[in-house]
């Protein structure tokens, strides 16, 4: 005969278990919910095609004042989703979610965002290398068809406290240093840098019509790196216009991609032969592709989007390694004319001799 008293016993442990593991449960869930860590999430975002159409029916690249030319295939853009930020940190649970996800990587937010910067000066910011970027393409995209595009590099910041400050001033056209003439800003950052901090650079620049020369004392920027303190940009006189709509989307990394499309837009016949290519890389004004982040990410939303041709800075092939997916093929590139050789190659089928970013970390 059984006991009614140790049966209600074991019914009430049982209970009682049953709602500790409850709560503990429930405390899993609220912590990991409302408790903030300073992570953010890159995740794959979508590809934009630079050839296509906005919703409206116009090119996404117009060209106004100029012939063009019918296309085929695509060019993708690409782009990053993160989750997070200086005033959004993400939640425990979004972070374990984008440690599961094998397309997503997980960083310290400071990796992505600057330091002590909201979220309006990051939006302003990625406005502005977005605009930058727009700038170069056309400009790189005009002159690969043999277009004259007249440059003027002119100083646009000023650092408080470096050696320019006071001796440099807003808009003076940088023309010249140590007396040789410059033609693209990269060609000033290249001149003033290579000499020790602490040793003078001479600039020819020219204010308000009349040239001139400047001596400023060069001062150490980081790393040794020789600097004085200013930010130059390229301003152009375009013969003709060209519109670039990329819709929301900020930043610089599109810039080799839309000056593709520039390019072909103003070319006889499909640049791209048919093929699907996508690719991402900044571009300054003499045509060099420079690296960018989440790349590992941009080459999954390039799969997703039916891309089986991957245009990718040579300098971030050491972050290629490893993360192609699967029917992509990457190919490494380092200026504007070899992104262009390059497609027009995919067009053609003649991709056997292609260098992979495999080749470029073995150098």
């Amino acid at each position: 005969m059984s006991d009614p008293t140790h049966t209600t016993s074991r019914s009430e442990r049982v209970a009682t278990w049953l709602i500790v593991v409850s709560l503990v449960l429930l405390i899993v869930v609220l912590a990991g919910t409302f408790i903030k860590v300073p992570y953010a999430v890159e995740k794959p975002g979508p590809a934009t095609d630079t050839l296509g159409r906005l919703d409206d029916g116009s090119p996404l690249v117009r060209v106004e004042g100029a012939k063009t030319y019918p296309t085929d295939g695509a060019l993708f853009f690409t782009t990053v989703r993160v989750l997070g930020g200086p005033e959004r940190h993400i939640s425990g649970w979004e972070w374990v979610a984008g440690h599961l996800n094998p397309d997503a990587r997980v960083v310290p937010e400071e990796q992505i965002f600057p330091k002590d910067t909201s979220e309006q000066e990051i939006e302003q910011l990625n406005e502005a290398q977005m605009q930058g970027s727009q700038k170069n393409s056309i400009a790189v995209g005009m002159r690969s068809t043999g277009t004259k595009v007249p440059q003027r590099n002119v100083v646009a910041s000023i650092a408080t406290g470096l050696p320019a400050d006071g001796v440099v001033r807003l808009r003076d056209r940088v023309t010249a240093v140590d007396g040789k003439p410059v033609a693209h800003v990269a060609d000033i950052v290249a001149a003033i840098s290579d000499r020790q901090p602490g040793d003078d650079v001479e600039l020819g620049i020219t204010r308000g019509g009349t040239a001139r020369e400047v001596t400023v004392r060069t001062a150490d920027l980081g790393g040794g790196r020789a600097g004085v303190g200013i930010g130059v940009e390229a301003t152009y006189d375009y013969p003709y216009e060209v519109r670039i709509d990329a819709g929301d989307v900020g930043g610089p990394s599109a810039g080799l991609m839309f000056a593709l499309a520039v390019r072909d837009r103003l070319t006889p016949g499909a640049m791209t032969g048919g093929q699907q290519i996508a690719g991402t890389g900044t571009i300054d004004d003499a045509g060099t592709v420079g690296p960018i982040g989440g790349i590992a990410q941009k080459m999954v939303g390039a799969q997703d989007s039916g891309a089986t041709w991957f245009l990718a800075p040579d300098s971030n092939c050491a972050d290629v390694v490893g993360h192609v997916p699967d029917g992509l093929h990457v190919v490494p590139v380092g200026d504007f004319e070899e992104a262009s050789s390059t497609v027009e190659a995919i067009a053609k089928g003649e991709t056997a001799d292609f260098a992979t970013c495999e080749d470029v970390v073995r150098q």
